[in-house]
């Protein structure tokens, strides 16, 4: 029984962040008269700004600690911020394990827990934060004392204690459930892999097992083997000269004991002899998330690498030529972007877009197209002049916030680059050349040796990649990276099992036809919590296909959905756009709003396609593809044992649902986690009402 559905949730779960966010979603008419603009003629470049690079100081503490000082007496502030440059190391089966310790170095030390802490920094109005590569920490001036204190406290004697590492695994693991439904995330942590290797250190994704590994006692390890001064960097900027700089650093960290520290040094991945396709199948996906990528030996400030910045910035680092042929030209999609990142160990480019599962074949070529384009083709001046003078006016703008200065000391001392190197930089950028541009293309731009990822609807754009793969076949994977044969992915039912006996059991599972039946109305609150606000959700149903849904907060209003039994109509009372629904809208919500739809989903044009059995988070389930009147699908699995409904995939996202209770001789489901994207709401039913005798004034439309 389908009281509380995918639909539904998603339908007032678009509402809130609008609310929260005190905005309101306005119609806004260009004026022709006033702007006349024509977006086919290319604006003429402007002229590269003069830029002056801000001056910093340093020294060297007897431990090895290199720091940095970049005055700036304009507000009575100082912020500090250290990097550890080690390379990444290996986790394994305790990927993962770097983060934590980074993040467990905030949750208390053997002076203070981590409640006190957080009062100590609070009291100062100082900010302090951690990571597995450093800190920061910032305050006004005349908290130095107290904040290096608590930096220094924080930095030097971790209390790694077991309690705090269980809520940061209970956290890691809740994210990474909400990843499971983000194809963003799923396709950056799978694309990794494919183009570094599981092996390689920038190839490795956190899992659930692996931080289920993770212990206190190998974050301590970790902690001890790289948490040193001799491989630091720290950055001071603020209201601090050098000789106060020297003072504190010296009385504060001047004791943190230096030690040699390993550099693992990976083995450098190539890219693949010939193009790879890789699909995670989504079933239920209207788009594609795409990757293009492999890895390249670009390091940072390398005699290609301003050249290349460039050449990538024309390519797709902007709204530039793949942004223009994808999204202006075709329509593809809202975005396309291409990255070609320099690093020490192993760069990587890489090309990301969401584009329509029709055209997933078609968005591929125009990629290949613009990658061939500018290796063969050299760059129009006017084009190059606009991308020069493009990165120039980002640069200087960069050269605003101080911190930047301290940040190119950094990178001028970890990567030896020369000491006028980023005061040369435009000098540089302005001396490239389109001949540049194609040479530099032909070295790093790889059509033919690409890693194809797309996270989508396997069944519809698997055929069209097939064209991609010079008769290899495609691969296939799973969200923790795990390649999987997809023929036997999902087992066949046994003999006698089909979509109409998974139905039955399903309905004969909450109470059976005759209870169900029984219920004429049903009255259905629940909450969730967004942003520290209580948010209710009030579900009516009538017998046999009145329907009406609110969603807010106490008193407030955010949205409803009413349906009359002939008439649809999603109502905005806090001022958004309110609306009638048609077409497939409409059709859609007929099958919503019936009370019993499960006992009348061949009256309601509902059919049915089992699919065969399949693992959800280690529960056999059989999968049911539902397709209604509109054309719509949605995936739906049901416990192999118990007959229940566990999960729902639809284009709004993946609904889950649990603790089953029995009301008025039928069994609901009283947890309900729905994700769309990064975001999850997980809703707790608070009550349900059968047969209230609720009156038709309740779904009027007006």
């Amino acid at each position: 029984m389908k009281k509380l559905t995918i639909i539904a949730i998603a339908v007032a779960f678009a509402a809130i962040p609008q609310f929260l966010s005190g905005q309101q979603v306005k119609t806004r008419k260009a004026s022709a008269e006033k702007e006349k603009l024509d977006r086919s003629v290319r604006p003429q470049p402007a002229p590269a700004p003069v830029i002056n690079i801000g001056k910093y100081e340093s020294f060297e503490l007897d431990n090895g600690l290199k720091v940095f000082v970049v005055e700036n007496h304009k507000i009575p502030r100082v912020s500090y911020s250290l990097i550890l440059d080690y390379n990444p190391v290996p986790e394994g089966n305790m990927a993962g394990m770097a983060d934590f310790t980074g993040q467990m170095l905030r949750t208390g030390t053997t002076n203070l827990t981590k409640d006190e802490l957080d009062e100590a920094i609070d009291f100062i109005g100082a900010s302090l934060s951690t990571s597995s590569t450093g800190i920061y920490a910032s305050a006004l001036k005349k908290h130095n004392d107290q904040l290096l204190t608590l930096m220094a406290d924080v930095l030097m004697n971790p209390s790694f204690k077991e309690e705090e590492l269980a809520k940061l695994k209970t956290q890691a693991i809740s994210g990474l459930k909400a990843q499971e439904n983000d194809p963003e995330a799923i396709s950056d942590r799978i694309s990794k892999q494919l183009v570094y290797g599981a092996a390689h250190p920038y190839g490795e994704s956190m899992t659930e097992k692996s931080v289920e590994n993770i212990s206190v006692d190998h974050c301590r390890s970790f902690y001890q083997a790289f948490f040193r001064p001799n491989i630091g960097y720290m950055a001071i900027v603020g209201d601090i000269t050098k000789a106060e700089a020297m003072e504190l650093m010296q009385k504060y960290l001047g004791n943190w004991e230096k030690a040699e520290v390993m550099q693992f040094v990976p083995e450098t991945p190539a890219p693949p002899a010939s193009t790879v396709v890789a699909i995670v199948d989504r079933p239920d996906a209207v788009q594609t998330a795409l990757r293009i990528g492999y890895p390249v030996e670009l390091q940072p400030g390398s005699e290609d690498a301003i050249k290349a910045r460039v050449m990538n910035t024309i390519l797709g680092g902007g709204t530039f030529r793949l942004f223009n042929n994808l999204r202006e030209d075709k329509a593809y999609t809202y975005g396309a972007y291409s990255q070609l990142n320099a690093d020490k160990l192993t760069g990587r480019f890489n090309v990301n877009t969401e584009i329509r599962n029709s055209v997933t074949d078609s968005a591929i070529h125009e990629v290949f197209h613009e990658m061939r384009r500018i290796r063969e083709e050299l760059v129009p001046e006017d084009e190059l002049s606009l991308v020069k003078n493009y990165l120039n006016g980002n640069f200087a703008l960069s050269l605003e916030r101080p911190q930047t200065v301290a940040n190119f000391a950094i990178s001028t001392a970890r990567y030896d680059l020369p000491a006028d190197y980023y005061a040369n930089y435009m000098k540089n950028l302005a001396a490239v050349t389109a001949e540049d541009i194609r040479n530099v293309a032909g070295k790093y731009i790889k059509p033919e040796n690409t890693v194809i990822l797309a996270v989508g609807k396997a069944a519809e754009i698997a055929p069209k990649l097939d064209k991609f793969t010079n008769g290899k076949a495609i691969q296939y994977y799973d969200f923790n990276g795990k390649e999987y044969d997809p023929n036997t992915r999902v087992k066949p039912a046994p003999e006698g099992v089909t979509a109409e006996t998974v139905l039955k059991s399903y309905i004969s599972a909450i109470g059976g036809e005759k209870a169900m039946n029984k219920i004429k109305d049903m009255t259905m609150m629940a909450s969730t919590t967004m942003q520290g606000m209580t948010i209710g959700f009030d579900f009516y149903r009538k017998s046999p296909n009145k329907y009406m849904m609110k969603v807010g907060a106490g008193e407030m209003v955010f949205q409803k959905m009413v349906f009359d039994g002939t008439t649809a109509k999603l109502v905005s009372p806090m001022g958004g756009e309110s609306k009638v629904l048609e077409g497939d809208e409409l059709e859609d919500m007929k099958v919503e709003a019936e009370l019993n739809q499960e006992l009348h989903y061949g009256r309601l044009g509902v059919t049915l396609a089992l699919e065969g059995i399949e693992e959800i988070d280690g529960t056999e389930a059989y999968r049911l593809m539902l397709t209604y009147p509109s054309g719509k699908q949605s995936t739906q699995y049901f416990d192999v044992k118990s007959g229940l409904k566990i999960k729902e995939l639809s284009e709004q996202g993946t609904a889950t649902f649990g603790d089953y209770r029995e009301v008025n001789g039928v069994k609901f489901p009283f947890a309900i986690s729905q994700q769309m994207g990064p975001q999850t709401i997980d809703l707790k039913v608070l009550s349900i009402k059968i047969n209230s005798k609720l009156k038709d004034d309740l779904f009027s439309i007006n």
